[in-house]
């Protein structure tokens, strides 16, 4: 017990902080590795298709759909509900051989077959040129988030703590891309605006735990690095926990009701929480340790008063 608890009854969350960031090494190796060798499942949006949205009198299987969808302009077809059991939305990728009208046609037939009275609501087509200006202009919009992000923690804390909140984003945008490429999940823009979300949300935890540390770094006078970033870091769990636990909830809802549609969002959400959460303890704060943060380093610089240095004229 006073392994774990130490200066003045604080929760020693560093006493494993060396082998956590040892893992965290390990997942952000790896994940780079399979970024590397397996890619990204790149949704329609970036790889470019056609969208086809239809709507039957009755539920339909989608299994049974799926079965139904052997021509050959349909093969590689994305079956998913869309709002209602009710509404199917078809995914078709590229085929260089053929036509989407084709693709389409293929499509509605086979829906003709289930329900003859159904509807085509809507027929969207990306090129694929519109989706690799969608990927390139994607990752920009990521990396010029996290370089408006550094500019921000630069100007607001000491250069320390700003590279280790910086490296916290790089770690959670790393590792969630890297769980995605693993288990071959599609990334479409919803991931994207997921990912992006998840940059805002593991800041945010960041930002509160690096305020507590440069307030406690000026009020405890005595004390360690690592007592006043334990104190720091147990004065703000309660908090933490607290926001995980409401935006948990609010995530696994839509990722369990929420819909196909946004169940890619969904799921960054909730893989990002997580990592975000780990990363602003065991990343962020450990890191601006190693690069040897301390109360001098959030002292006030004094500036010198004109003629402060001149004696008096007082007689």
């Amino acid at each position: 017990m006073l392994q774990i608890l130490n200066f003045k009854g604080t929760v020693n969350f560093l006493r494993h902080a060396v082998a956590i960031s040892f893992v965290s090494m390990v997942l952000v190796a790896g994940s780079l590795g399979s970024l590397v060798f397996n890619g990204i499942n790149w949704g329609l949006d970036f790889t470019g298709g056609t969208v086809v949205e239809l709507e039957f009198t009755d539920p339909v299987d989608l299994n049974g759909f799926r079965t139904k969808l052997t021509a050959p302009a349909a093969e590689g077809a994305v079956v998913q509900n869309f709002g209602s059991s009710r509404d199917i939305l078809v995914r078709l990728p590229v085929k260089a051989e053929l036509k989407s009208d084709d693709q389409v046609e293929a499509v509605i037939k086979t829906a003709k077959a289930i329900d003859s009275n159904v509807i085509q609501k809507r027929v969207e087509f990306v090129g694929p040129q519109v989706g690799k200006e969608l990927s390139e202009q994607g990752g920009l919009a990521v990396l010029v988030a996290l370089i408006c992000i550094l500019i921000y923690v630069s100007f607001r804390f000491e250069w320390r703590l700003a590279l280790g909140s910086v490296a916290a984003l790089a770690h959670d945008v790393i590792v969630t891309l890297g769980i995605f490429s693993v288990l071959q999940l599609e990334f479409d823009l919803t991931v994207l605006a997921g990912l992006l979300t998840v940059v805002g949300y593991s800041l945010n935890d960041t930002i509160v735990v690096f305020d507590r540390i440069r307030e406690n770094f000026l009020k405890m006078r005595k004390g360690s690095s690592e007592d006043v970033v334990n104190t720091s870091i147990t004065q703000t769990m309660s908090r933490t926990v607290i926001t995980t636990a409401t935006t948990l909830v609010v995530v696994i809802a839509l990722f369990l009701k929420g819909g196909s549609m946004i169940h890619g969002f969904a799921t960054a959400l909730l893989m990002g929480i997580f990592v975000g959460t780990f990363s602003s303890i065991y990343v962020a704060s450990f890191l601006a340790i190693k690069l040897g943060i301390n109360r001098e380093h959030m002292l006030p610089v004094e500036i010198e008063k004109e003629g402060a240095d001149q004696p008096s004229m007082t007689p």
